[in-house]
């Protein structure tokens, strides 16, 4: 499902520039943004690189890349 969201020329102008370098729609570079804040909202204590490296991580086991690792 779908949903129209209004955000400002600026934030979109940056999320049009920042899609090119990073290859993804202007639209998923802005629900990549929204992602992130929402996890580091969630989680103050983490670092940026670490909630990116986390969400990365769980997309690779869902799409089989990866598997679970079992400590001991």
């Amino acid at each position: 499902m779908s949903t129209v969201v209004r955000i400002s020329d600026h934030l979109a102008d940056e999320a049009k520039t920042r899609s090119k370098v990073e290859h993804r729609s202007m639209t998923s570079q802005v629900e990549y943004w929204a992602t992130i804040g929402k996890a580091a909202e969630e989680n103050p204590d983490l670092p940026f690189s670490f909630i990116k490296e986390t969400l990365l991580a769980m997309e690779e086991m869902k799409k089989g890349q990866k598997e679970e690792y079992t400590f001991g």
